[in-house]
């Protein structure tokens, strides 16, 4: 039996098929640049398939849009087991950072989420998500303030990679981290830390 005549006798494949039609070309040209003839080529599907499952091009996207963020999620919590194995230092994450850079197609899909998010408040609330669950891993060990400036510059390092066209050197990544995140607090006091002494 063939792929597409699986599909047929299986909706919820099929409409699985179309979401990640979606999701892949939102990757390729941007959120606004998808139409319903270009996902049912991707997905192999009649043009009417499109339309059947998802009454309109914006329920389309976003579905599209909360599977990439549910990509996005499920690397973060392969961060989050790295951290917690081979603890938070700057060195760890600046490994952790080259080691994600790698994956150009990952980073395309991340930024994809936060660039769509910027225009649609709907998916706000996802991208804040996926930044909040990075400074909850940081937290612990460098206190509120220092793990959200260093979810700001990792941020940062993703646009970066995006716009130049290269990656940052990861000796830089963990210089700059070093300085944001300085040691781990031994103290704390709740929603503030002391800034990090100078090196």
């Amino acid at each position: 039996m063939g792929e597409t005549t699986r599909r047929r006798r299986d909706p919820e494949a099929r409409r699985r098929a179309i979401i990640a039609a979606a999701a892949e070309l939102i990757v390729e040209v941007g959120a606004d640049g998808i139409t319903h003839r270009m996902v049912a080529a991707r997905a192999n599907v009649p043009l009417g398939a499109t339309t059947q499952y998802f009454d309109t091009l914006d329920h389309l996207r976003a579905a599209a849009l909360r599977a990439l963020a549910d990509e996005v999620d499920a690397r973060l919590d392969g961060v989050r087991i790295a951290l917690a194995q081979r603890g938070a230092s700057p060195a760890v994450i600046a490994d952790l950072i080259t080691e994600g850079l790698d994956d150009a197609d990952a980073v395309k899909a991340d930024r994809a989420v936060v660039t769509a998010a910027i225009h649609d408040p709907r998916l706000r609330k996802l991208a804040r998500h996926l930044s909040e669950q990075l400074v909850a891993f940081l937290e612990p060990t460098y206190g509120v303030d220092r793990a959200t400036a260093a979810m700001i510059f990792i941020d940062g390092v993703m646009w970066s990679t995006q716009i130049r066209d290269t990656t940052l050197d990861r000796a830089f990544i963990e210089t700059v981290l070093t300085r944001i995140l300085g040691m781990p607090e031994t103290e704390t006091t709740p929603g503030r830390t002391a800034a990090p002494s100078a090196p």
